[in-house]
């Protein structure tokens, strides 16, 4: 399915299984989950519902257990990727599965890899079965594994293995020896590893396709004895011997260096079967050996160059099925940024040569997006990478590029956005880039994500900035976020003192100056919403000095209708509320406000005049306030600016105001105010109009409204 299609069934039911587990389960006497009742699973979807437990981050002791059932809920390809689970849990849940692949990398929990090792070892099934293993990021406390009927218990004893990943583990030479013994090892990762001799792989030499050792920085080997092991790896056919160019000084990595110095510029029956070669950031490559490498090697699919200062020969872009990672052109940066997506000093690399190539785009590129997303989720405490790539968000997603992308995509941007404000409150530059981002129309009105967080970081950062450009947008972030809010979170925002008084000073600091700015407008706006059916706000307003505050704006602007609607606006939602009535019974502001009621521009005869706007202005949350204005005993000019309000909204959300009008019974009263005979034309017309809207809405949505 593309982006922008549904959701799988599958993958929908899966959801609502998470979300029912307690529901469907009963508790054994240990605590762990056991369903009360289930079918014999599909394979394929016992392994997708332990990857949803996963990724929903609900999978722990308690809830693993629900796999305990082997007959039902039968485990082949196992992820508990970043999850929480305890040694004993892991026994018991998953080592009775006759399991062909797991992923157990960077599991939290105390989980190790001996924990693993022994665990799936005992399994006589899993032995055979276990084809692929994932561990990397976890402690292999490989001593610790006991001996079993007099034999050591190791990765040895996995016989099927043929794919191993122990990427950042402390990895000894002793446990690479005793790996280097399967008989179908394939496919090999050691990177971030604590390996000093890799004299072991010849073990494994007639066998092993893949090896990848990056950055292995206890490595201790000469590059002649370096060489020679490479060399007798015949079946290989990928080789990352990449290294972290950030942190290694000149001294560092050297045999590493002259180790690939030698492979470029030796003879192409050394690994005579390599067709991908991975040296991203290696020091002293020169663009003469690479050309010479690549010239030699017909077959050569992959080349890694990214930070060697070497990817700019014209001999890799002639070579069309050569894929290269390097900061050339915008292939090679975009292939770097999938490649090396769990690598921290590469992404920020080709992040900073990303920026370089966009800062001056105007094309959609939802590709480029994705791999900027990638990097930021997968290394979410970066400060480094979250700098630049929401530098990069920004870029990306600017004026109307954002509405060429799928909103899905935009979606999880904004999210990754806003976690990046919530990880990193201090860093301004980020908090800028992120502020930047979301100052954008089309994603504030219409794409989702989590508006109240949004609004609750931007007031933060607010708080403690007051560079005029960034506050204008801040503010009006908050004006149009604060619309958008449910009814309860919008009373949670105007339950916060803090927040009112925030916005009271920017309203008066404004005021003070006598200036007329989007800021102060905003500013206004954003109260004006945030107490909009809300007496808890409406009261905080007034003991902030609110009032005191709007009777001297209205006084300073009288000769500005823009300031004075939001001002009255606001003082109308205090009006609603008959607790607070009494404090608008101040004789000063009482005779702005009649003053303004004798202005021209809202005598009863303009309403008609008024012009029909396409986007909405204002929301209603109910019609309810509407009913008293719309008696037939009211004046008439209460009662045109009644249905002239109800006629907008309607005219540019009908499916929803249509909704509510019947729902709240405003209908009835429309059709009563239209037969009346003393009610004007003007209004009748209004009324008519509305009442033929919410007919054609019946009509298109049949049965729902029967």
């Amino acid at each position: 399915m593309d982006a922008e299609g549904p959701e799988a069934l599958s993958d929908l039911c899966l959801t609502q299984v998470c979300c029912s587990l307690d529901a469907l389960c009963s508790r054994r006497a240990d605590g762990s989950m056991c369903l009360s009742w289930a079918p014999v699973f599909p394979q394929e979807m016992a392994d997708q519902l332990l990857r949803k437990m996963g990724t929903k981050g609900i999978l722990s002791d308690t809830t693993v257990g629900i796999f305990r059932n082997c007959k039902e809920l039968r485990l082949r390809r196992a992820s508990i990727r970043f999850c929480s689970v305890s040694a004993e849990a892991f026994r018991l849940a998953l080592c009775p599965h006759r399991l062909q692949e797991l992923d157990a990398s960077w599991v939290s929990g105390g989980l190790t890899g001996a924990d693993i090792v022994s665990g799936l070892a005992s399994n006589l099934e899993c032995r055979s079965s276990l084809q692929r293993l994932s561990i990397s990021g976890l402690h292999l406390d490989w001593e610790s594994l006991m001996e079993d009927g007099g034999t050591r218990v190791g990765f040895s004893s996995l016989q099927g293995l043929r794919t191993l990943n122990l990427a950042n583990t402390d990895l000894t030479d002793a446990a690479l020896e005793d790996i280097c013994s399967l008989p179908q090892l394939e496919s090999l990762d050691i990177s971030c590893s604590a390996v000093s001799k890799l004299t072991a792989l010849l073990d494994c030499k007639s066998t092993l396709k893949s090896l990848i050792a990056h950055r292995l920085r206890q490595l201790d080997m000469s590059p002649a004895r370096l060489f020679f092991v490479f060399s007798q790896l015949h079946a290989l056919r990928h080789l990352d011997f990449s290294d972290d160019h950030i942190t290694v000084d000149d001294s560092d990595g050297r045999d590493g260096d002259e180790t690939v110095r030698q492979l470029l510029e030796g003879s192409p029956q050394v690994l005579p079967s390599l067709v991908s070669l991975d040296i991203s950031g290696r020091k002293r490559i020169s663009e003469a050996a690479v050309r010479a490498f690549v010239e030699a090697r017909a077959g050569l699919v992959f080349m890694g160059l990214l930070a060697t200062g070497a990817s700019s020969s014209d001999v890799l872009t002639s070579q069309k099925t050569l894929k290269v990672t390097g900061e050339a052109n915008e292939n090679q940066v975009c292939e770097a940024l999938r490649r090396y997506r769990d690598r921290e000093c590469f992404i920020r690399e080709a992040l900073i040569h990303l920026y370089n190539l966009i800062t001056d785009t105007d094309k959609p590129r939802p590709d480029m997006l994705k791999l900027v997303l990638s990097g930021m989720q997968s290394h979410p405490t970066s400060l480094h990478v979250h700098l630049v790539a929401t530098a990069c968000v920004f870029h990306l997603t600017t004026q109307d590029l954002a509405e060429a992308m799928p909103v899905s995509l935009l979606s999880s941007t904004v999210t990754q956005l806003l976690y990046a404000m919530k990880t990193f409150p201090n860093h301004q530059q980020v908090q800028k880039n992120c502020l930047l981002a979301l100052c954008s129309d089309y994603i504030l009105q219409d794409v989702p994500f989590d508006k109240y967080l949004a609004a609750m970081l931007v007031i933060n950062w607010l708080s403690s900035h007051e560079e005029p450009t960034l506050q204008r947008m801040a503010v009006a972030v908050i004006s149009i976020l604060v619309a958008k809010l449910s009814t309860e979170e919008t009373a949670q925002l105007g339950e916060d003192v803090h927040i009112m008084k925030q916005l009271l000073a920017l309203v008066q600091q404004k005021a003070m100056v006598g200036v007329v700015d989007s800021t102060l407008k905003f500013a206004l706006s954003a109260l004006w919403n945030l107490t909009d059916e809300m007496p808890s706000a409406a009261r905080n307003f007034i003991e902030c000095q609110g009032l005191e505050l709007y009777e001297e704006v209205l006084e300073s602007y009288y000769g500005e209708p823009s300031v004075q609607q939001k001002l009255l606006g606001l003082l109308n939602n205090i009006a609603e509320v008959e607790a607070l009535q009494a404090n608008l019974l101040e004789e000063d502001l009482l005779e702005h406000i009649l003053s303004l009621l004798q202005d021209a521009q809202v005598e009863h005869a303009s309403i008609m005049t008024w012009t029909h706007l396409e986007r909405e202005m204002v929301s209603y949350r109910s019609f309810h306030p509407f009913y008293p204005l719309l008696q037939t005993g009211q004046p008439s000019g209460v009662q045109l600016w009644a249905v002239w309000a109800i006629h907008l909204v309607c005219s540019q959300n009908t499916s929803h105001y249509s909704s509510m009008l019947e729902r709240e019974g405003m209908t009835e009263l429309l059709k009563a105010l239209a037969a009346h005979p003393d009610t004007h034309g003007d209004i009748k017309g209004l009324s008519d109009s509305i009442l033929r809207m919410v007919e054609q809405h019946g009509g298109h949505t049949g049965p729902r409204n029967s």
